[in-house]
């Protein structure tokens, strides 16, 4: 199944402007609604297309409100909005600035950006890093 199309290709200079959102989001605590897994790889994708693939959800200030904020606007899960917008990659093909989902704690899976070897993740202190073989799902971001 091919993606929609809802968001811009990545622009020219889309490496320089996903290094600067990533080094701006770097000691930013995780807070939901504001700075959260889903939000963070929105935040990435804006940076690298100018297009935002979570415009007008929330607001909200806890998972389950922030799933309830995706279920209203017709989502089943931050995976379901990525899907919309943008096709499934094997993950050991996965390129910088891909859209990555990896396995947490709380059961349900997080969402992070493939920065080469490794991907970037938030953490409640700030941006972290796993090994990219963590991967369990990854997204080609055109």
């Amino acid at each position: 199944m091919t993606a929609q199309r809802t968001i811009p290709p990545r622009l020219a200079d889309w490496r320089t402007r996903l290094d600067a959102y990533l080094a701006s989001v770097a000691a930013e605590p995780f807070q939901y609604g504001r700075l959260d897994c889903a939000l963070f790889a929105a935040g990435a994708v804006e940076a690298m297309t100018g297009g935002d693939p979570v415009a007008g959800i929330g607001p909200y200030t806890t998972l389950k409100g922030g799933l309830k904020a995706l279920s209203k606007a017709g989502f089943r899960s931050p995976e379901h909005v990525v899907g919309l917008h943008f096709d499934p990659v094997p993950t050991a093909l996965a390129q910088v600035g891909d859209i990555a989902a990896v396995e947490q704690t709380e059961g349900m899976p997080a969402l992070g950006i493939v920065a080469g070897e490794v991907i970037a993740v938030l953490r409640p202190e700030g941006l972290g890093w796993l090994p990219r073989m963590q991967a369990t799902d990854a997204w080609a971001v055109p």
